[in-house]
């Protein structure tokens, strides 16, 4: 009888355990068609118009931006490479850089530096490389000839990058070398001349 009793306490302690187990995947399973119920808020041909009207906006942004960078680098006493490769690129990837954050502030850090590398990797790989087949395309001085400083930038820090992310952890240090890393760069290009810079300004002059 002892054993009869202990077997039927054990088959319903399991069972209760099962019934708890399962009452948190019925609620998962209620939200996903919850979620599949969802209605789409743009149809395919939607986001087709929405990103060709936005394209074409940013476009024309550039388009004025280059017009007045050369006016704006004079008139604030700014170096023209500081003000392109260093604050031209904070404002124009602004939305990209609070993403990152927040997704980092969660805790989704491989998000985070998918936003942040993806961006880069993908200036480096197709964007640069497709303006020079189209200026030479259109018949404009464009190149891959860059100059030793900032060959030599561009490889340090990805060597930087790719030493901090190895590991697949971060912490407080980690951020603080990046950050010093980008200050001690912003420096460099604020000192740093450029010679056919000075040749244009001066045929312009």
């Amino acid at each position: 009888r002892e054993d009869v009793s202990f077997q039927a306490r054990a088959s319903e302690s399991v069972s209760e355990q099962a019934g708890s187990i399962a009452e948190p995947e019925g609620e998962g399973d209620q939200a996903k068609l919850e979620d599949e119920g969802e209605e789409l808020v743009l149809s395919k041909m939607g986001c087709f118009l929405w990103l060709a009207a936005i394209t074409c906006c940013i476009a024309v942004l550039s388009e004025w931006i280059m017009d007045a960078i050369e006016g704006a680098s004079k008139s604030m006493r700014v170096p023209l490479p500081f003000l392109t490769t260093i604050l031209l690129p904070i404002v124009g990837n602004a939305a990209e850089h609070a993403s990152a954050i927040v997704f980092a502030y969660r805790n989704r850090i491989e998000i985070a530096l998918g936003v942040a590398v993806g961006s880069a990797t993908q200036i480096a790989v197709l964007v640069i490389p497709f303006l020079v087949v189209l200026a030479w395309i259109l018949d404009k001085p464009l190149d891959l000839n860059f100059n030793a400083f900032e060959a030599a930038t561009y490889f340090l820090s990805i060597l930087l990058a790719s030493f901090t992310v190895m590991d697949g952890k971060g912490n407080w240090l980690k951020g603080l070398l990046l950050l010093l890393a980008y200050v001690f760069i912003s420096a460099g290009f604020w000192l740093h001349k450029d010679a056919d810079l000075d040749q244009e300004s001066r045929a312009a002059m």
